[in-house]
């Protein structure tokens, strides 16, 4: 059998790198030999991460549009359109030289030039789709005509193009939803009697969510509820100092699994990775979406898990600290509620979404 050959594009955030990589291994762990090509930019995370992977990849001198009136955007936008002519030059000899069996495209502006090039080949490749969010994006949308098949991770996602969406779900860390209890008690020195609520803002962590915390942490403490704060690097130093038996701050959680196992509520933001986490491992929420995400997608995102009754939500622009506190004490001290939440946002997640995500590159291939 030919060794499959497989190039994977998508990066920027992310949001859309890590779907590619579990992708990647997930097709790794099922075909030892198959070859993996990712394509990514200079200017995105996966400059750093690619490397530390060791994987075989190729950056692009592409970066996204700025939408920012500033003197840096204007510059930077000015200089695109050379990136772009730059970049599908190198994105053409690369499928010239690799020729892939598939192209998977997993978002952002480091996957449009691939699949766009792909599409245009005299004999083009096929074309898979991955998208992570509820309402599609800019990729998704210019590219769902060209593509054999969308991995969708949303029901709301289907609406257009159902002959080839397959609802897949997000793919999802390995053994995410197994987390262990006991273990996450005696590594966060907590009592196991006592209720644990846990904030995070993804992996950079949220200033925004942290300075509502930063006004009510006193006040959940001295009720005796117990917490997890993931601050981010950047914001680490300026939070440390209310570390104590009761408040755990962290710049970052290395051991999701556990902080997920011993949480009772979460408090986040509602980007598509973190939503797949939450729900694989049945988590009840308080989400605020971010409000600058593109087309508004972590504002629908939020509002499928809270159509479905698995979170609550609430708006930035108008969230203040007491509705927060108040929302966080209601909810932490209603078993019940918490339950029927957790129950819900179970039905939600999707476990084997990579495998199935690999299954409909195997059959397209």
């Amino acid at each position: 059998m030919l060794r499959r050959k497989i190039l994977i594009a998508g990066g920027g955030t992310g949001g859309h790198l890590f779907p590619a990589l579990a992708i990647g291994e997930e097709i790794h762990r099922r075909d030892p030999d198959a070859k993996i090509h990712y394509v990514g930019s200079t200017f995105g995370l996966e400059a750093k991460v690619f490397p530390v992977k060791d994987v075989w990849h190729t950056l692009l001198p592409i970066r996204g549009f700025q939408r920012g009136i500033t003197v840096l955007g204007f510059s930077r936008n000015l200089l695109l359109p050379f990136l772009i002519i730059r970049s599908l030059v190198k994105t053409s000899k690369l499928l010239n030289e690799f020729i892939p069996q598939v192209v998977i495209g997993t978002g952002g502006y480091a996957s449009a030039l691939p699949l766009y090039v792909a599409s245009k080949k005299k004999k083009a490749f096929p074309i898979i789709l991955q998208e992570q969010n509820s309402f599609p994006g800019i990729t998704t949308r210019l590219f769902s005509d060209k593509a054999k098949k969308i991995c969708v991770a949303f029901n709301d996602s289907q609406k257009e193009n159902d002959n080839k969406t397959v609802l897949t779900g997000n793919p999802v860390r390995e053994g995410i939803e197994n987390g262990n209890r006991n273990r996450g008690l005696k590594n966060f020195r907590f009592k196991e009697n006592k209720k644990i609520i846990f904030l995070f803002g993804g992996s950079q962590g949220s200033a925004y969510l942290n300075k509502i915390m930063n006004k009510i942490v006193p006040n959940i403490s001295d009720a005796g509820i117990q917490i997890i704060w993931q601050t981010g690097e950047l914001e680490y130093n300026r939070y440390k100092m209310m570390n104590s038996d009761k408040v755990r701050i962290v710049p970052f959680v290395n051991n999701m699994d556990d902080a997920y196992a011993v949480s009772d509520l979460l408090i986040c933001r509602s980007g598509a990775l973190t939503l797949a986490e939450i729900t694989v491992c049945g988590k009840p929420s308080i989400l605020v979406p971010f409000p600058h995400a593109a087309g508004d997608h972590q504002t629908k995102n939020a509002k499928v898990l809270v159509d479905a009754g698995a979170a609550r939500m609430f708006m930035e622009k108008s969230l203040n600290s007491t509705d927060m506190l108040h929302a966080i004490m209601s909810l932490i001290h209603d078993k019940k509620e918490l339950n029927k939440m957790g129950l819900a946002s179970k039905g939600l997640g999707r476990p084997n979404a990579t495998r199935e995500i690999v299954d409909n590159i195997f059959e397209v291939i």
